[in-house]
């Protein structure tokens, strides 16, 4: 049911949904970070790809390089996956704040619920970039798992 609210409440609740849109802002900044180190590690593939081939000992690096390239990309997918979902999640938080201050039913176990997995799944994305992160400069420092040097 929906009752008449006056402009202070209505603006009110305009400036408590508008509040959550500058994390989202933030989660964006991230998903672009994201997507350009896969449009990279895609490229990069790419290029590897093409190569002719080469001596076996060349075809061994980019074969292990390769290997490396998949599970960054692996993991960057799933970490704009979730990044996503987390932007999903606070969108609805947002519309549920708002649409909160009209109706008379309390809606503070829902926004909170979503708020939470919003942060789970952002929290899950950044462990995600941080182990890409770490694939990327295992390559450099020669750290990479022994089962892709076989």
């Amino acid at each position: 049911m929906i009752s008449e609210l006056p402009v202070r409440t209505i603006a009110h609740a305009i400036s408590l949904a508008v509040a959550p849109v500058f994390l989202m802002t933030g989660i964006a900044s991230i998903l672009s970070v994201l997507t350009n180190r896969l449009s990279r590690i895609i490229d990069r593939s790419r290029y590897l790809q093409d190569l002719p081939m080469p001596a076996d000992t060349i075809q061994l690096a980019i074969t292990i390089e390769l290997k490396s390239l998949q599970q960054r990309a692996r993991l960057i997918h799933l970490a704009i996956g979730l990044g996503t979902l987390c932007l999903l999640l606070i969108c609805t938080v947002v519309a549920i704040l708002f649409l909160g201050s009209f109706v008379l039913t309390d809606m503070s176990l829902v926004i909170a619920s979503l708020f939470v997995a919003a942060m789970l799944c952002l929290i899950i994305a950044l462990l995600n970039f941080m182990a890409e992160i770490y694939l990327a400069t295992a390559h450099v420092r020669g750290e990479l798992p022994r089962q892709w040097l076989k």
